[in-house]
């Protein structure tokens, strides 16, 4: 069997399980969040109407000449602060988010 089809497969059931459970609000979206090896990718999303709010990734042309390599811990901290600002103007305070969670419980980012 082809090892992309397995890979593919166990992200889009990962995806799937997450989905299930975790729902985006207008008043609280959910917050997407999708690593490769050599970028990062953010999305804010509204599940209510099935649309995107903001985005934001490695790959775009402002962040691709400060940031340099997509995929290392610099290049998530930058990504992140580029989301807040993005999803701030678009009038969004809360997110549905994993890190919320993990940080209750102890874990430090």
């Amino acid at each position: 069997m082809d090892i992309r089809k397995t890979v593919a497969g166990q992200r889009q059931r990962r995806a799937y399980r997450v989905r299930k459970r975790v729902r985006g609000t207008t008043e609280r979206p959910r917050l997407c969040i999708t690593r490769s090896l050599t970028n990062l990718s953010c999305q804010v999303i509204d599940d209510s109407i099935g649309k995107t709010i903001c985005s934001a990734t490695t790959r775009d042309k402002d962040l691709r000449a400060s940031i340099g390599y997509g995929g290392n811990c610099a290049a998530a901290s930058k990504l992140g602060k580029i989301l807040a600002e993005r999803a701030i103007a678009k009038g969004i305070k809360q997110v549905a988010a994993f890190a919320d969670a993990a940080r209750e419980a102890g874990l430090e980012f």
